[in-house]
């Protein structure tokens, strides 16, 4: 495998199997609050940042700020917990690592159709009952889908990766 690796592969792959950040995501508890954690940074990000386009809030845009270094941590820490699961090339990842990726991409995209589906029943029923949604309404709801649809990959790998095994 390693034949057909560029610098910038190899380089990535050994970023993502650095553990320093292990203590965050060493068992599966740590894992799921890791992933909840990141799921409520990235939903009070786009709160920020629909409340900073919105009326152009400066506190919107000092929360988009203090928000982006600890979601950075979060997404670096499922990243390294997933050991570039989804960041590396599919050259860089042996037959394991590139059944878990195709596996994890289904569920994130099953996943993600129920979450439109959920979306488009609320908002059709909310317009079936006489509601009337604003283009401002219409454009957070896609955000909010567009942000999910993106994110779900790493969330479900998050979940979905095995503790190390012990050192003997």
């Amino acid at each position: 495998m390693d034949g057909q690796l560029t610098r910038y592969d190899r380089r990535m792959r050994e970023i993502m199997n650095r553990r320093e950040a292990a203590p965050l995501y060493a068992t599966a508890g740590r894992r799921r609050l890791l992933v909840v954690v990141h799921i409520a940074l990235t939903a009070a990000f786009v709160a920020a940042l629909l409340a900073a386009i919105g009326d152009g809030s400066m506190v919107g845009a000092c929360l988009l700020l203090a928000l982006l270094l600890p979601w950075c941590v979060a997404t670096g820490a499922i990243n390294a917990s997933t050991r570039g699961l989804l960041e590396l090339r599919r050259r860089a990842l042996d037959e394991r690592q590139r059944a878990e990726r195709s596996e994890v991409l289904a569920r994130a995209h099953r996943l993600t159709t129920a979450l439109l589906l959920a979306t488009v029943a609320a908002v059709g029923g909310y317009g079936l009952a006489g509601g009337g949604l604003g283009g401002a309404m219409v454009f957070r709801v896609l955000v909010g889908a567009l942000v999910a649809h993106w994110l779900m990959p790493h969330w479900v790998a998050g979940l979905r990766a095995q503790d190390e095994p012990d050192d003997e």
